[in-house]
């Protein structure tokens, strides 16, 4: 198959104040002043495509219902390269997306195209969902196994079509196609998830996958894949320096690369696009107290049903103490947190046992 050309992005580390026109929504067109040929694709033309992971979710930035941070590796390139940026990436985006509402602003001008793509094909956040809960009220490793299922038999012919649009509506461009990081490093800091080590290594194991496929399917086409887990190795959650969020609220920022993770984004896509060391960006912080954050992922994350019949039935199937479940309500209930986190710890110690137990008859 043909390689396609390769536009060259000059090394610059400032982002001009320009970059501020994201923070309106009001994204700049591209400035096309006659009907360029095949030929002519302008080489500061930028179309981002793709799904949360390129808009910028979990950099705290939103400004509209797709994310569409300042923040975002798209827009962090575009400043630092000069570009000028179509930002159609959507938080949420499937490849039905893609085809459906973002290529459509791809043309023969269009001169660089950026896109990650597929995790939400396989229930990027309901999987997450269901891994964060305690393992006797959720399937996670099913949950995980379904999304293969997806990754295996239908994901490949869905990515063959989005980058044959891709290829249709911008057939001059320099097309960057990213894979995803770990999210997981084997430990489980946060009080109110329940993510087990078993569990964890499954998920990175399926991102393995998805990986490979993406790198795959985007060589393939004669595209550029760009492979971002060696780059964030000993940033995963709950790692000293985290380039991805943990639980964080609002929720949807959660389990995303936050600010420091976009720059290192910007920096694999187009080498020299990161505004400072990714390590010396501080982590985002929040002015809520840290009981009122406890109390309100809790009732996200935990549904605050703990303590319904039907949840009760199955934690004492699974061996686990009803008292202990009802104090986790009742301390948080009460904004007595300490109590809380220390019934989330046995709680937690006690959802790994009934893991490993479940674990030794897989």
């Amino acid at each position: 198959m043909e390689t396609r050309r390769r536009i060259p992005l000059t090394a610059s580390l400032a982002v001009p104040a320009g970059l501020a026109l994201a923070l309106t929504g009001a994204l700049p067109a591209s400035p096309v002043t006659t009907a360029p040929t095949v030929d002519q694709a302008d080489e500061t033309a930028y179309v981002a495509l793709g799904d949360s992971f390129s808009a910028g979710t979990g950099t705290r930035a939103r400004t509209d219902n797709c994310y569409r941070s300042p923040y975002g590796y798209p827009a962090l390139i575009a400043g630092a390269q000069g570009l000028t940026l179509d930002y159609q990436a959507c938080s949420g985006a499937t490849t039905a997306d893609v085809l459906a509402n973002q290529v459509g602003a791809l043309g023969p001008e269009t001169g660089l195209v950026t896109m990650t793509i597929g995790g939400n094909d396989l229930g990027f956040a309901s999987v997450i969902t269901e891994c964060a809960l305690p393992g006797w009220l959720s399937d996670c490793h099913g949950a995980i196994n379904d999304g293969r299922q997806i990754l295996q038999t239908q994901l490949p012919g869905r990515y063959d079509a989005v980058l044959g649009a891709i290829a249709a509506g911008a057939p001059s461009a320099d097309v960057r196609v990213g894979g995803y990081p770990h999210l997981f490093n084997g430990r489980d800091c946060h009080l109110l998830t329940f993510f087990t080590r078993s569990e964890m290594d499954a998920l990175n194991a399926a991102t393995d996958e998805l990986d490979a496929l993406v790198e795959q399917k985007t060589t393939g086409a004669g595209y550029t894949y760009v492979e971002p887990r060696d780059a964030f190795g000993g940033h995963a959650v709950c790692d000293r320096t985290e380039w991805i969020n943990g639980l964080s609220w609002p929720i949807v920022e959660s389990f995303h690369p936050n600010r420091a993770g976009n720059i290192a984004y910007a920096d694999l896509f187009a080498p020299g696009s990161g505004t400072a060391e990714a390590s010396a960006v501080p982590a985002e912080r929040t002015a809520q107290s840290e009981s009122t954050l406890v109390r309100r992922q809790a009732e996200t994350v935990l549904g605050m049903d703990l303590t319904s019949p039907a949840n009760l039935r199955a934690a004492r199937a699974a061996g686990i103490p009803t008292g202990t479940l009802q104090s986790v309500v009742r301390d948080l209930e009460s904004g007595d947190t300490a109590r809380a986190a220390a019934a989330l710890e046995r709680l937690s110690e006690l959802d790994a046992r009934h893991e490993a137990r479940l674990g030794a008859h897989r």
